[in-house]
């Protein structure tokens, strides 16, 4: 029983091990590859305000595979990310926005607009 409770308190054992996995597969990447990957992630991690461990794991997964297959194949930095970074990794981000906490704010937002206009729909995504 032990290990459910600490896993709420400190996070799910399995994310961290797939975490320490994402990082050592980063590390094997060659040089300009790795550095691409550990200046996405650092911008992900601090703009994508991901909540939930299993959609960030998914995300990094998903990253890793993205650079480790283009360094296979050999593909250039720029094809992969294109001329403006921050809008590939905001278009990244998109697809994992069920993590992110802002998620949850903008659905109450929403409602609270809704109830105030009369327009409920009966949803209950939160109250102010």
């Amino acid at each position: 029983m032990a290990p459910s409770w600490i896993e709420q308190v400190t996070g799910s054992f399995e994310d961290k091990k797939r975490y320490r996995q994402y990082k050592a597969r980063t590390k094997q990447l060659p040089g300009n590859y790795r550095t691409a990957v550990e200046a996405l992630d650092r911008y992900l991690m601090y703009f994508g305000s991901i909540t939930k461990g299993d959609i960030l794991m998914e995300m990094l997964d998903d990253l890793i595979d993205l650079f480790e297959q283009s360094a296979a194949a050999g593909t250039p930095i720029r094809e992969i990310v294109g001329e403006d970074p921050v809008e590939f990794a905001e278009t990244f981000l998109a697809n994992y926005s069920e993590g992110q906490w802002i998620k949850k704010e903008r659905e109450r937002l929403a409602g609270a607009i809704e109830r105030a206009a009369g327009e409920d729909t009966g949803k209950e995504e939160g109250s102010l």
